[in-house]
Order: structure tokens, then C-alpha cells, then sequence
């Protein structure tokens, strides 16, 4: 065990904040379900924002981004930096038409925009297969990196580290609602980024780096620090840039990066407090997610190289951990021990602090589709708020039990990230044109989510058993076009939604664009709606490109700032600010009310 005394009380401080912030909350959340869940509609947008920064902002990101940069390069990072096009897409397009839809999560949604039976299936099969499978998946995923970071810092193993993480940010989430969940994220985002810069800065400083400009002239890393991969290996292009910024970021279903929005990122749109701080909100989680946290984490991974340049070199630093769990992701927490004492309780608490964010919000998330969206819907239908409350904080318990057992079966980050995405692979399309045409209906979700899935359970057995062992990319690329393919087809085939509720939809919605003229839905001033129509539909494009232009040139700006090569940095830089000022002018164009 590395941890000292000082560490100990710094670690024991963040604590007490954090059960001091969930029981200032416990009343208010228990007094509806509306407050458990949403925050009863009433956050502000930096609140939201920062909120959804601090759940991805999470202990197996680090791990993640270290998995890819030691074993592909910074420019592997393309995998989820082409999530930017997917992040702003949202903002400008979708975050005002989730606050408007005024539903209580995001599965809400099948039955104010689809009808009949098989309306109440999908909100009911969607709740299970999202707040139940994959979210038992994405928390098991950040489990098992504190399972990592716990056996080099505590010296625990991986059981000891799933029964103490777990059961007490399932007490916490359980206490605190959703107001505790956003306010404590508030806190533990600034306790988090400065733990990431601290072990930046430490990883730099040690012996055998010898610097940042040591860092970067060093063989084991001077090759593997350009943000743009080698397209003369179109192979390796392909997988890391060329795939995902062509097909990835629209066609793929990732938490947090959900085309047109879903998961907790719709659930902090639906908590705010009208539209304008839904899109602000979402902005903010966008340009803070991709632009501010990267590189402390990619300057500790390629530290990583000079100080366990192998697996094996890790594996002998750290002989007590479970030879399973050795992979390259394990470079991020390894590097931590090199922090002096005080600090390194700081880290380990950012660190908790990260795992408890994104957790106690998955376990929110998780157990409002439960509740509402199950429970509520088909089970028992008319019982008091007080109920549904206990329910859902009975749900939050058993999914962190789920969530816990599924821990124990990974290996490292990039392996969970991948079948993640292959998992989502070909069912983003549908999410995005559900809202604008109008011919999707409840069979277009389902057979995209079926099928999507049987891809990916084939690919997963046929590589374990040898049979069918593609490359991960070729596999992304099938699952898309058979998925796509699938659900177009089954679209076309069978019936549209009702027309009236189609007509509520549309009414209560606003969609924009031409998708919704096949409905011959009622419009009144249909010429002036438009004209109306057309301006902010030109208006979010352009607001959509220049908040891309935004991010990426801050990212790269800061990262040609860090090898020194000034001007590179001052073109990208300056795009950054010029496309911030375009985005401001625009933003008031968008439609927003």
C-alpha cells in the first residue's frame, strides 16, 4: 500500500464531502419522482454541463486513452475524438427538441413519437436492453479501472475493490437524487482535472523523462505524437481516423456520444431549465469533454513508455496484481505512484471522485428507466410518488450488483470500449432521423437494435472461438452497413405510426426540414413556418461546423503548444477563438425559446 497517513486524510476529507452533499439532498430527492430524477426541471446550464463533463470524466477514461496512445499513438485518439461531430450535432439540432419533448428519460420518448403496441414494447424493451444491459456494461467498465487503480495504489484486490467502491457509491446515489449527483460533480470535476494535471506534471518531472522536451525527443515516444495517423498505412488510417470520422460518429450508439442525444446526456437536457439552458449545457459538456481534458492524460501515457515500456516491465513493477488485469491501460495508474505524499491522496481522491460521477449517475440514469419506464408503465401504474422513489433507489442497488459481477469478467478498457461500439454499430442513423422523418416508426428501433446486437454477439463468439476473428474496424464497418440496411428495409416495409400521433408529435416538436411533408399533417402559416424553417435550419449548420472548428482547434492548439511548434499552435488557436465568436453571434438564430 502506497498511501500514508496525509493521504489517508485527504482521501477521508473528500469523503466526508461527498456524504455531507447526499444528505443535504436526501429529503428533496425523495419527494418525487420528478426530483429523483430530473432535479424537478429547475438546473441551471453550467450545473448540467459540468455535470455531464464529470461523468465521462471518469476512472477508466485515463485508462482508455492510455490503452490507445501506447499501443497506436496520440493519433489513436481519433477513435473518440470524431465524437465531437456527433457532441455538436446535438447541441444544435437536438438538445432544444429533447427539453421541448418534456418527457421524464429519454425512452419516454417511443410513446409521444410512435403509437399502439408495439410503441409501449420498444419504451419497454429499450428500458431494459439500455438502463439495465448496457449500463450494467458501461459501470462495469469504469469498475474494473478502479479495480486497476485500487491494486497499484491500495494494494487491493479486485474483489476488495468492487464490494468498497460499489457498495458505497450505490448508498450515495441511492441518498442523494439527481440534485446531489450534479452538485458533488460539481466538486469532484474540479478535484478531478486537478488530479489529472498534478500527475501530468509528476509524469513529466520523473528521472527517467526528464522533461517535457526529454518526453518528446525520446525514441520510445518520438513517433507516436502526431494527431494524424500515417495514411500511407491506409489500414491503420482507416481504423483510427478514416472510419470514424465518415461513419463512427453517426451511425455508432456510445454512451455519452449518442447520436442526437440519449442517455444521462438527455437526461441533463430534460432537467434544465428551458431550451436555451439545454443547448448551453450541452455546448459546455462538448467543448470541455473534447478541448480541456485530454492532453494531462496523454502526457502521463507517453511517460508511460520510458518508465514501462512493456507489459512485462509493468508486470514485474506490480507483481501482486492478477496477470489478467496487465494490460497496456495500466500504464495510467502505474504512473501515479511517483506522486509525493499528500498529493498522491489528492489523485486517489480525484480518482474515487471520478468513479463515484460517473457511477452514481449511471445508477440514476439506470433506475428512471426501470421505474418509469417498466415499473410504472406495466407493472403498477397509479401509486404514490413515495413508491416509486423506493423503487428506484431498490433498482439503483441491484444494478451496482449486476454492474459488479460483469467487472469481473473484463480485461482492459479498450476491449470493453470496442464491443461497445459494436454493439451500437449501425442503430445512430435511426436515432437521428427518427425526430425529422417522419416514415420511422417503434419496428425501425427495434429491428436496428436487434440486429446490431446478433452482429456483435456473433463477431464476440466467432473471435473467441477462432472461427470468425476480423479486425475490429472490418467489424464496425459490417455491423453498420447490415444494420443500417436491416432497419431501412424493415421501415419501409411496415406500417408508420397513427397519423394523430404523428400531428401531436409535430406539433409539440417543431421538427425542422422536409422529412415531414410525406405525413400531410395539419400546419397553419405554413409559408411563414418555412421561411422560419429555413433560417434556423442554416443557422444550426453553420452553428454545428464552427463549434466543431472551436474544439478541434483548441485540442490541437494546446497539443502543438506542448511539442513547441508555436505556429501550428497559433493557426489552430486562432481558429479556435474565431469560431467561439461565430458560435456566439449564431447562437441566437437557433430557434431557441
Amino acid at each position: 500500500m502506497l498511501l500514508d497517513a496525509l493521504d489517508w486524510s485527504v482521501m477521508a476529507g473528500y469523503g466526508v464531502l461527498a456524504v455531507t452533499v447526499g444528505l443535504l439532498f436526501a429529503r428533496r430527492a425523495g419527494s418525487s419522482t420528478d426530483e429523483f430524477f430530473l432535479g424537478g426541471r429547475s438546473l441551471p446550464w453550467w450545473l448540467l454541463g459540468t455535470s455531464m463533463v464529470a461523468t465521462t470524466f471518469s476512472t477508466d477514461t485515463p485508462n482508455l486513452v492510455t490503452d490507445l496512445v501506447r499501443t497506436g499513438g496520440v493519433s489513436s485518439n481519433w477513435l473518440w475524438w470524431a465524437f465531437v461531430l456527433t457532441g455538436m450535432c446535438t447541441v444544435f439540432f437536438y438538445a432544444k427538441l429533447w427539453r421541448r419533448s418534456g418527457v421524464l428519460t429519454d425512452v419516454g420518448f417511443y410513446e409521444l413519437r410512435y403509437s399502439g403496441r408495439p410503441a409501449a414494447f420498444l419504451r419497454g424493451f429499450r428500458a431494459i436492453y439500455l438502463g439495465v444491459f448496457f449500463n450494467v456494461m458501461i459501470m462495469a467498465t469504469v469498475t474494473l479501472a478502479a479495480i486497476k487503480i485500487g491494486g497499484v495504489l491500495l494494494g487491493a484486490s479486485k474483489y476488495e475493490v468492487v464490494l468498497v467502491a460499489g457498495a458505497v457509491t450505490a448508498l450515495y446515489s441511492i441518498t442523494s437524487g439527481l440534485w446531489g449527483v450534479v452538485v458533488t460533480d460539481l466538486l469532484l470535476f474540479v478535484i478531478a482535472l486537478g488530479g489529472a494535471f498534478a500527475a501530468a506534471y509528476f509524469a513529466v518531472a520523473h528521472p527517467a523523462v526528464g522533461g517535457l522536451t526529454a518526453l518528446f525527443d525520446h525514441p520510445n515516444v518520438a513517433g507516436r505524437l502526431s494527431l494524424l495517423p500515417d495514411f500511407s498505412d491506409w489500414r491503420t488510417a482507416a481504423a483510427v481516423f478514416i472510419v470514424p470520422v465518415a461513419v463512427q460518429w453517426w451511425s455508432t450508439w456510445y454512451p455519452g456520444a449518442e447520436p442526437g442525444g440519449g442517455g444521462y446526456v438527455a437526461q441533463r437536457m430534460l432537467a434544465a431549465r428551458d431550451e436555451t439552458h439545454a443547448v448551453k449545457a450541452t455546448l459546455w459538456f462538448t467543448v470541455a469533454h473534447y478541448a480541456l481534458r485530454p492532453w494531462p492524460w496523454i502526457i502521463v501515457a507517453l511517460a508511460s513508455l520510458i518508465v514501462y515500456p512493456t507489459l512485462e516491465s509493468l508486470q514485474l513493477a506490480f507483481p501482486h496484481l492478477d496477470p489478467s488485469i496487465v494490460k497496456d491501460d495500466l500504464g495510467y495508474p502505474a504512473m501515479l505512484v511517483f506522486l509525493p505524499h499528500g498529493l498522491l491522496g489528492l489523485v486517489a481522491a480525484s480518482l474515487a471522485a471520478a468513479y463515484m460521477s460517473t457511477v452514481s449517475t449511471h445508477l440514476n440514469w439506470g433506475a428512471s428507466y426501470v421505474v418509469d419506464d417498466v415499473y410504472r408503465r406495466f407493472v403498477r401504474r397509479d401509486s404514490e410518488d413515495a413508491h416509486y422513489v423506493l423503487i428506484g433507489r431498490l433498482a439503483t442497488a441491484v444494478l451496482m450488483i449486476l454492474a459488479s459481477i460483469v467487472t469481473l469478467w473484463l480485461e482492459n478498457a479498450l476491449q470493453a470500449f470496442q464491443l461497445l461500439l459494436q454493439i451500437g454499430a449501425g442503430t445512430g442513423l435511426v436515432f437521428l432521423l427518427r425526430w425529422f422523418w417522419w416514415r420511422v416508426n417503434a419496428w425501425s428501433e427495434l429491428s436496428a437494435m436487434v440486429i446490431s446486437f446478433l452482429v456483435a454477439v456473433a463477431f464476440e463468439v466467432g473471435g473467441r472461438t477462432g472461427r470468425l476473428d476480423l479486425d475490429p474496424t472490418l467489424e464496425l464497418l459490417i455491423g453498420v452497413a447490415v444494420t443500417t440496411v436491416g432497419w431501412i428495409t424493415v421501415t419501409l416495409v411496415t406500417q408508420p405510426a397513427d397519423r394523430a400521433t404523428l400531428q401531436s408529435f409535430h406539433d409539440t416538436i417543431r421538427p425542422l426540414g422536409g422529412g415531414w411533408k410525406g405525413a400531410d399533417l395539419r400546419s397553419g402559416g405554413a409559408e411563414r413556418a418555412q421561411a422560419s424553417d429555413s433560417g434556423e435550419l442554416s443557422a444550426a449548420l453553420l452553428g454545428w461546423f464552427l463549434g466543431c472548428v472551436t474544439v478541434y482547434g483548441a485540442l490541437f492548439g494546446t497539443g502543438y503548444a506542448l511539442y513547441g511548434n508555436i505556429a501550428m499552435s497559433s493557426v489552430c488557436l486562432a481558429a479556435a477563438v474565431a469560431g467561439a465568436v461565430g458560435v456566439a453571434r449564431i447562437f441566437p438564430r437557433v430557434g431557441l425559446r
